[in-house]
């Protein structure tokens, strides 16, 4: 059984903090979680707050009960998503968690699912789960990182503005491989 804690740790690594890069389809970002696309979440109360405030964005991280809400907000929205508790293999996990928290969830089941030839529908069931853990984890890993790459390819030849975050993707796929 894998431990989130361990995986939300491992991610934590590669989100970062607070950015609003006009480029980033998701817009106004703190520690991955977009505004654009959770905009109802709570927390943004507390980082609005904290603008008004001294040393902008660095005083974010010293706000024990936002850091909590992202711990929060990960562990629900993406985690119990992808049945990490149900994952046998911690790199395994941390490795599907991650992207869904990169892809969303949804993306992150499918590309899994076809990496144990599990007809992809993006729903987390018996046999997606029987299968990655009966998988070899180097196998999973290595398949899985080649169809996330070829994932990053495809977004940067639809949208060439993202061409500037594709190297960076490339090192986190193979960081959480």
């Amino acid at each position: 059984m894998a431990n989130f804690a361990k995986a939300f740790a491992a991610t934590m690594k590669t989100e970062g903090g607070y950015v609003d890069d006009p480029q980033d389809p998701g817009g106004e970002t703190y520690k991955g979680v977009s505004r654009k696309l959770n905009a109802k979440w709570d927390g943004w109360f507390l980082v609005d707050a904290a603008k008004s405030k001294a040393n902008f964005p660095a005083n974010l991280d010293s706000n024990t009960k936002l850091q909590e809400k992202i711990k929060t907000f990960y562990e629900i929205n993406y985690w119990n998503k992808v049945r990490g508790n149900d994952i046998n293999n911690q790199n395994i996990a941390e490795s599907i968690f991650d992207f869904a928290v990169n892809a969303g969830p949804i993306t992150s089941i499918k590309l899994a699912q076809t990496s144990v030839n599990v007809k992809p529908d993006g729903t987390f069931g018996p046999v997606t789960l029987k299968k990655i853990n009966a998988d070899d984890s180097r196998t999973f890993l290595a398949v899985f990182a080649l169809h996330k790459i070829k994932r990053y390819v495809d977004i940067c030849e639809k949208r060439q503005e993202s061409k500037k975050f594709f190297y960076g993707w490339v090192k986190r796929t193979l960081e959480a491989a």
